[in-house]
């Protein structure tokens, strides 16, 4: 069964369920599932609608048709349909953890996507990608050739057609310019509970500070390091006879789990951006 999922936000207002329910019956959608949310310090009203693809409409009839009722009520939305599954690419370092799952999940179905290549600035993690069968491009970069490295990154992009970026521990710091055109659509992973013990070695920070929890953070990236809107968070107890060494793999794990998560809220259309906020919407429907 294909499905169309609409993403919606808009100021609240009175009728707004009614509004686009009925938009979509009376073009003979069968509504699958309806969430919404309204954020009441800020006025705002978020709604997920999945529906079934039963009408007669094609594409781009439904979203003209949709997007002219969309002006009637200022509102912002997004479309995506099931049977174009996203096309992700995943910029990787040397820490295979995060990478090796993503593309596990990818050939169990766990992930409805596609992952057709693994980008990096080293080559550690070239077998992996031979070993799913993936094309793997090394791209060294330095100081001095930043600009030109990233242009090979976005020409990677577009060659691929690609839809998502995701840095699996991805260790370098993509420019301003780049997560600007890209926005909302590259996750990171950060090993620590954000916003503490932002930078490097975050498991020593939290080693020396006698932490008793430690945790990751998936958030999308933009131009301030670590500043993104969160998209998924974990954390596990921890205690005092834990070394560094013993907290990085915990928190392994769990950078595995946060990253999976977040990856699979946004290819479900599942994930609105809000300013620095995301409104995440359960999962499953």
């Amino acid at each position: 069964m294909n499905a169309i999922v609409f993403l919606i936000q808009c100021s609240d207002q009175k009728g707004l369920v009614a509004g686009i329910t009925g938009f979509f019956s009376s073009r003979e959608y069968n509504i699958l599932h309806c969430q919404q949310y309204t954020d009441v310090l800020h006025s705002q009203y978020f709604m997920r609608i999945k529906l079934e693809d039963v009408s007669q409409l094609d594409k781009a009839t439904l979203e003209q048709q949709f997007s002219e009722y969309a002006k009637t009520l200022s509102l912002t939305w997004s479309v995506r349909y099931s049977d174009q599954p996203y096309r992700v690419a995943l910029l990787v370092t040397r820490a295979s953890h995060c990478p090796y799952d993503l593309l596990l999940r990818e050939l169990e179905g766990e992930l409805s996507c596609e992952i057709p290549l693994v980008i990096s600035n080293h080559n550690d993690l070239a077998a992996m990608a031979q070993q799913f069968d993936k094309p793997f491009y090394h791209l060294p970069i330095s100081k001095d050739t930043k600009d030109e490295q990233e242009g090979g990154i976005k020409s990677l992009l577009t060659e691929y057609d690609i839809d998502l970026v995701v840095m699996a521990r991805y260790m370098q710091i993509l420019s301003e310019q780049f997560v600007k055109e890209y926005v909302g659509r590259v996750i990171n992973i950060h090993h620590g509970f954000l916003p503490a013990f932002q930078g490097a070695k975050p498991y020593h920070q939290a080693y020396d500070r006698g932490v008793k929890i430690i945790g990751a953070t998936s958030h999308y990236a933009t131009a301030d390091l670590d500043e993104g809107p969160i998209i998924e968070q974990d954390i596990q107890r921890v205690i005092h006879d834990n070394n560094p060494e013993d907290l990085a793999m915990i928190g392994k794990d769990i950078e595995r789990l946060v990253l999976a998560r977040a990856v699979k809220a946004h290819i479900e259309h599942r994930i609105i951006i809000s300013g620095r906020r995301t409104i995440v919407f359960s999962e499953g429907v």
